[in-house]
């Protein structure tokens, strides 16, 4: 009878680990339109003990799977807007292509913060009651700020590993008095080629495990798809407090992130 060494049985919970991160990042991006780089990078670094770098690099990789699962759920109900989709996404490559020569140029503490108390004002915001409604008629000003936004979320993702949704969605509902729902499908919309274009990067400069990638990516379908699901039958009132509360969790996770790199002496650029 053949025993089963210690090195497999820890990769088997290492693989079993990383399933489970991608099933719940794949539902949090079905439910909210977001990446589900929040849960995908904590949970690779602290649980399958991956390297910072190597983790927000694989998240990226695995999001695209994730999202476009999602994608199909949100389009199926008639939730995506194509034409803000198309002015946030081309802002969002500019800026992720940005984002990434201004890695080591601007200040990384002081950006996070900031960022933080932005994503709490936010947060705020929507824990009040919201106008609901559609535009059929892009103007210039709004086209230009949606563009605008892109560019924000994708300097953002770049600097910050934060998925581009915590900006765009809460962007739309304000800005475009857009249903929720149809924000969140927007959202899931943008993120695809956004993931496309930093996995590419990444690949390039081996900052990424495709095989961990890979895993998360298949452990999220489903999950995203039922997350899409329930989002599509969910009042605007009880979506606006859980992405509200969802905000909150990302500030609070920058933040402590930013104490823990204090206390381990890390230089902040």
């Amino acid at each position: 009878m053949s025993e089963t060494s210690p090195s497999s049985v820890h990769h088997l919970a290492s693989t079993s680990t990383i399933v489970l991160v991608g099933i719940a990042a794949g539902f949090l991006s079905g439910m909210f339109g977001v990446g589900g780089g929040i849960l995908i990078v904590p949970g690779l670094v602290l649980v399958a003990k991956m390297d910072q770098r190597i983790a927000h690099g694989t998240s990226l990789a695995a999001v695209l799977p994730i999202s476009a699962s999602s994608l199909l759920s949100y389009w199926s109900h008639d939730h995506v807007d194509w034409r803000v989709g198309a002015c946030l996404a081309a802002g969002a490559l500019a800026g992720a292509l940005v984002g990434t020569r201004l890695l080591h140029v601007l200040p990384h503490r002081t950006l996070a913060i900031g960022f933080a108390g932005l994503l709490v004002v936010t947060a705020v915001r929507l824990f009040l009651p919201l106008e609901s409604g559609t535009r059929d008629v892009l103007t210039l000003g709004t086209i230009s700020a949606l563009v605008l936004i892109g560019v924000a979320t994708g300097i953002l993702a770049g600097l910050l590993g934060v998925g581009g949704g915590v900006v765009m969605v809460p962007a739309m509902m304000m800005l475009l008095q857009m249903p929720a729902a149809m924000a969140k499908g927007t959202s899931v919309a943008v993120i695809i080629p956004t993931s496309i274009m930093g996995t590419w990067r990444n690949r390039k400069k081996k900052n990424a495990d495709m095989k961990a990638a890979g895993i998360l990516g298949l452990g999220g379908i489903l999950a995203a798809v039922a997350g899409g699901w329930i989002s599509a039958r969910m009042s605007d009132t009880v979506s606006n407090v859980l992405f509200a509360t969802l905000l909150l969790v990302v500030a609070i996770r920058l933040v402590l992130q930013i104490r823990a790199e204090d206390k381990a002496g890390v230089v902040h650029n």
